[in-house]
């Protein structure tokens, strides 16, 4: 280690939920400092979400979204002897938390809904089912993995 490992900053939870996860959320999906246009996008989605899956409350529908595509493995570039080797590796919760948040807004700003809010209430309906390219993303990350599992040998 060449470097004292960064210090974790603390969040504060969000007004209306009360929850630290939102506002991990919300902060990476911010642009340019702009913190409240991102919790309005962010809540507007909820909103969205609740009316669109009336059986239960959309921050609901968001967690299980978040957690269907939250990757358990991921393959890392290792050179060993000259060759570079992807080798599987298990991913902390907190790294899988931030891929899987990193993941959702990549594909929500990649839609062809009218507004942000629009985009990534969809794309938070389709990977609480399941579906869509997020969950697509997590599935491929798995299948490479499982596919250099012959590697896994190497791990640092």
């Amino acid at each position: 280690m060449r470097k004292a490992k960064a210090k974790k900053r603390v969040l504060l939870p969000d007004p209306k939920f009360n929850d630290v996860m939102v506002t991990r959320f919300v902060n990476n999906m911010m642009y340019d400092g702009k913190k409240s246009v991102a919790f309005g996008i962010f809540y507007d989605a909820i909103d969205l979400v609740g009316k669109k899956v009336s059986e239960e409350e959309g921050i609901d529908v968001w967690k299980r979204a978040l957690n269907n595509v939250m990757p358990m493995v991921e393959v890392k570039a290792r050179r060993v002897g000259g060759a570079t080797f992807q080798i599987p590796m298990e991913i902390a919760p907190e790294r899988r938390a931030a891929m899987g948040i990193k993941w959702i807004i990549m594909y929500a700003r990649k839609r062809n809904e009218k507004s942000m809010a629009e985009k990534l209430a969809a794309e938070v309906i389709a990977a609480s089912k399941g579906e869509g390219a997020t969950v697509k993303k997590k599935d491929d990350t798995h299948k490479m993995a499982e596919a250099n599992k012959a590697f896994a040998h190497f791990k640092a």
